[in-house]
């Protein structure tokens, strides 16, 4: 049986190895806003003022380090924006805080920005094309590519900050 469509991800908890340096990116690089926060130790975040879609802890992880590259774990969580303009504006605010890219892609269904948290946490940023433009294969399967990103033209689509 498959999953009802209205199931969707609520939220996703992360262990980070110092709570401010985390805040630091989710906060004030890609703009969640803190609903609550205990000491030094977790954090709640939120977009538009959900009870949290970012969990941030330290409780097995202070101090620790990413996982070793071929380890298993989680390999990104990936953010949708609503539109281009919102995905360009965060585009500005990670080169506005120099924040290096893991890569960019094209795949037809959407476009994507690829880059890591300070822990080592894979952070897709994404926009979804309208349904009726994905392309699809003559059997009506998705036909999802991977093509560059031209990161000039999407940034050049970020709105202008006052």
């Amino acid at each position: 049986m498959p999953l009802d469509p209205r199931v969707d991800i609520g939220h996703v908890h992360l262990k980070v190895a110092d709570l401010e340096r985390a805040l630091a990116f989710w906060r004030d690089v890609l703009g969640f806003e803190v609903t609550q926060q205990i000491g030094t130790q977790a954090a709640f975040l939120s977009a538009g003022g959900y009870h949290h879609h970012i969990g941030l802890n330290t409780w097995e992880s202070a101090g620790g380090r990413p996982p070793a590259p071929g380890t298993t774990g989680l390999y990104h969580v990936a953010l949708r924006y609503p539109d281009r303009a919102q995905l360009a504006d965060a585009r500005r605010r990670v080169v506005q805080a120099n924040v290096p890219l893991d890569g960019a892609a094209d795949h037809g269904v959407s476009e994507a920005i690829y880059l890591r948290d300070p822990d080592g946490n894979g952070v897709e940023l994404y926009r979804d094309r309208p349904r009726d433009a994905w392309p699809r294969a003559a059997d009506g399967t998705l036909a999802m590519v991977t093509r560059p990103l031209d990161l000039r033209a999407l940034l050049d689509e970020a709105p202008s900050v006052a």
